[in-house]
Parts: structure tokens; C-alpha cells; sequence
């Protein structure tokens, strides 16, 4: 199983955006996104860096596994 890198919340962004995600609001850092697939919402928080457990928690949120989402930021 691959390390999950360090990623900033605008690459983060980028790559849910391949999943059809988009944002819907922000409040304060957080921006919350939406899928047009009744895929649940996620949150995303602003940052330079997100934290390990957070993107985790946003993988398993989102339902991929972790090559999945490795093959997402390769491409």
C-alpha cells in the first residue's frame, strides 16, 4: 500500500474535480463539494497541507480505495 502524499487543498481539489465534484460553498477555510452522482457531500478544508487523516477520511468518504485515488494524482 502506497504512502499517501502531502497534498494542498487546490490539488486536492483538482483531483475530486476528475470525479465529478464541485463546490457548492464555502464558509470560513472549508469548502464543501457536491456530486451530481447523489454521492454524498464531502468537506474540504482550505489549507497549504492536509492532513494524513484527513484525506484519508476524504478517500473513504468519496468510496475509492487508495490505488484508485494514487492513479488519480498520476494522472
Amino acid at each position: 500500500m502506497d504512502k499517501l502524499p502531502v497534498l494542498s487543498a487546490k490539488e486536492l481539489l483538482k483531483i475530486l474535480s476528475k470525479l465529478g465534484y464541485y463546490p457548492i460553498r464555502q464558509r470560513g477555510s472549508h469548502i464543501t463539494l457536491s456530486s451530481s452522482l447523489n454521492y454524498p457531500q464531502i468537506t474540504v478544508p482550505f489549507h497549504k497541507e492536509i492532513a494524513k487523516g484527513t484525506l484519508r477520511a476524504i478517500i473513504r468518504e468519496i468510496g475509492i480505495s487508495r490505488e484508485e485515488f494514487m492513479k488519480l494524482i498520476e494522472s
